[in-house]
């Protein structure tokens, strides 16, 4: 069968992707190294490094000062090359961040905004925070090579918020295809606990962990599950969703209820500021404050053991609001699945804080990003 014209092109893509792919799995290599990642000759990877050098897509590494002789040139992936941004969108507000390739953040910027602001205005506040980041970079939006955003809610395939009882006037938003029509680039949805749970595997707790468990604490309780190293989205892709449950503030909550109330009942206070009001007294030496957190965390622990039990995680990772509390509310916690589990995991506080989400998303782009440009 002979070749038809621009099959020759066509190789030399195939090839030119699987220099860029063996760049892209290593900090650095030589020319021969990359030509046997890649499976080619020499002097076919040696022009297509070449290409990629004045393209902007690779880097020659200038090697550290004192070695001897002439060393082999090395090659690194441009991380500068592209760049993806990350959003998340919460119950407090939106964030952006916008990174290089590499996943080095260059650029962020937050707003406050009212869980009860109309779904149109919040979309237009997701597009400008993007803008805001991208302009503080030395972009245009335009210029991204990909956008991941995060949110409250049940997510299905196509990006649409099937239900959210964080944000009112959420639930129904085409968000993908609104914020597509927006910023005209690549653009992927994705549930905020699910992008927690990847960002602690990417950056945080949960590096070099297969099996984990993010719990969300804060106004409201959630799981992210990462099961064989990959995002669990289930059936209907409301894995770890709790926001709809009658339970989902889970009954831990009312014992820094009850504490508050009692240490100062002039003030009636939600579920979230009387655990953090809790958390103060507790550090400041209340014994009563103290009590009230061990059992609040107890009261999580007892709902996680229905979850650790069946899954056998390796480890739990606390994120959310509350887990400042580091080891008052991690200790709790560890001690009651280390009585109940055969297999214990271990329990951590998150490495991310508040970034979790957005820090989930950028890598979520990043992914998007590489599917791409390795196409």
């Amino acid at each position: 069968m002979r070749q038809a014209s621009g099959d020759g092109s066509f190789l030399r893509r195939l090839n030119q992707v699987a220099v860029l792919r063996a760049l892209r799995g290593t900090e650095s290599a030589t020319l021969a190294e990359l030509a046997k990642a890649a499976q080619l000759s020499r002097a076919t990877a040696d022009g297509i490094v070449e290409t990629l050098l004045r393209d902007g897509w690779a880097e020659e590494v200038v090697p550290s000062d004192g070695l001897r002789g002439r060393p082999a040139r090395r090659f690194a992936f441009r991380g500068e090359a592209g760049h993806v941004a990350g959003v998340s969108v919460g119950a407090t507000g939106v964030l952006a961040m916008v990174a290089d390739l590499n996943g080095r953040v260059v650029a962020r910027a937050a707003e406050s905004l009212p869980s009860d602001l109309p779904s149109a205005r919040r979309l237009a506040a997701v597009v400008d925070l993007v803008e805001r980041a991208c302009a503080e970079a030395g972009l245009t939006a335009g210029a991204l090579t990909a956008v991941g955003v995060g949110t409250t809610g049940v997510i299905d395939g196509e990006g649409r918020v099937v239900k959210s009882v964080v944000l009112e006037d959420w639930t129904g938003v085409r968000l993908q295809q609104e914020l597509a029509a927006r910023i005209p680039v690549p653009l992927r949805v994705e549930n905020d606990m699910r992008l927690a749970v990847l960002a602690e595997h990417w950056q945080g707790a949960a590096r070099g962990r297969r099996d984990v468990i993010y719990l969300h604490t804060g106004s409201r309780i959630g799981l992210g599950l990462l099961l064989g190293g990959v995002p669990h989205r289930g059936s209907h892709a409301a894995a770890g969703e709790l926001g709809g449950q009658p339970n989902s503030r889970w009954s831990a909550f009312h014992h820094v209820l009850d504490f508050a109330l009692s240490a100062d009942p002039g003030e009636l206070r939600a579920p979230l500021q009387a655990a953090l009001f809790a958390l103060e007294r507790a550090r400041a030496g209340d014994a009563r404050a103290a009590d009230a957190v061990e059992a609040f965390a107890t009261g999580l622990a007892e709902g996680l053991v229905t979850l650790v039990t069946p899954l056998d995680p390796e480890l739990v990772v606390i994120g959310g609001s509350l887990a400042r509390a580091g080891e008052l509310l991690a200790g709790p916690v560890r001690r009651y699945l280390e009585s109940v589990c055969l297999y214990p995991p271990e329990v951590v506080v998150s490495e991310l804080g508040s970034d979790a989400v957005c820090v989930g998303a950028v890598r979520f782009a990043l992914d998007h990003a590489e599917r791409l440009l390795l196409a």
